[in-house]
């Protein structure tokens, strides 16, 4: 099942890929951009809970995916940016099982204790 999840994430992180190749940036802002949403650990500065709340809103696909959507509506290409940035390195986090963070330490994810082997 893990192998099944990661070969998701790795195909949604294409899919973030190809929807930036439409957008009408230069392939270098992908990559100082893609992993700005990490920012979102700032938060652990002011303790666990905080920590993981701000986490978990920059790592949130449902606010990646409204950011793209409405940028594309509204047609902003800025807000398409940052939408797939976020959809794309989001991907490429859980991908690597960097999963939504739990309040009692930034190590404990929905897909599993950071460094510990699981299954």
């Amino acid at each position: 099942m893990n192998t099944l999840l990661k070969t998701e994430e790795v195909l949604l992180f294409l899919l973030g890929i190809s929807l930036y190749a439409q957008l009408p940036y230069a392939w270098f802002w992908f990559l100082v951009l893609l992993l700005t949403p990490d920012l979102g650990m700032l938060g652990y500065l002011a303790n666990d809970r905080v920590g993981a709340m701000v986490y978990n809103l920059f790592h949130h696909r449902g606010l990646a995916v409204g950011c793209y959507l409405l940028g594309a509506y509204l047609y902003v290409p800025l807000l398409q940016l940052a939408g797939v940035v976020l959809f794309a390195h989001i991907a490429m986090d859980r991908a690597l099982g960097y999963g939504l963070k739990y309040q009692k330490g930034f190590k404990y994810t929905h897909l599993g204790e950071i460094g510990h082997k699981n299954g």
